[in-house]
């Protein structure tokens, strides 16, 4: 399946997910049985998805990681879906820049697509692991966002990362987005 169906796909489970989300909420605004889905998001959950980091590193925590502890951590967490260096398996690959962003099959990694390495640690922060996401400490992600920027060839295999590090490091597509500037 190319990655254009795969995000059409994709698309299509969220929007039904949203509308039968929005069933539930209104069959318990109407006072039916609530379906008790979850649990109540504390305070400290809250404020934790609440930050934004944006492009130029504004609302990075402190920490640090290096790409070697992040190759460690990655082959724990994230290489059973992502594969080995990732390169494949049920997710979708972090590395590689063939085919070229022209191609309408363009490889959609972090060496060839993203336009930020700010938005690789934020992502990683929010959604990852799958099956935990927000669970890895600020360190975890650095480490992690200096593997994978090492694997793409974006950063040095000894490099080391944190907040100023990580908001200096200039993307290989870069240009390839117009920006969008929320001061």
């Amino acid at each position: 399946m190319s990655m254009r169906n795969t995000r059409d796909c994709l698309a299509a489970v969220i929007v039904s997910l949203a509308a039968s989300a929005l069933v539930v909420c209104e069959a318990g605004a109407e006072g039916g049985a609530s379906p008790r889905l979850g649990t109540p998001a504390t305070p400290d959950v809250v404020a934790a998805w609440g930050s934004t980091i944006f492009p130029d590193g504004r609302g990075l925590p402190a920490g640090r990681g290096s790409a070697k502890a992040g190759q460690a951590i990655y082959d724990e967490k994230c290489s059973s879906c992502h594969g080995p260096e990732g390169r494949g398996e049920t997710a979708e690959e972090l590395v590689g820049r063939d085919p070229p962003l022209d191609d309408p099959d363009a490889a959609q990694t972090v060496g060839a697509y993203w336009p930020y390495a700010t938005t690789l640690f934020d992502y990683i922060r929010r959604a990852m692991p799958m099956d935990r996401p927000g669970s890895l400490s600020n360190d975890d992600v650095y480490a992690l966002s200096a593997y994978l920027l090492s694997l793409n060839g974006v950063i040095a295999p000894d490099a080391t990362l944190d907040a100023p590090a990580l908001a200096a490091i200039r993307m290989p597509n870069r240009d390839g987005f117009v920006p969008i500037d929320v001061k």
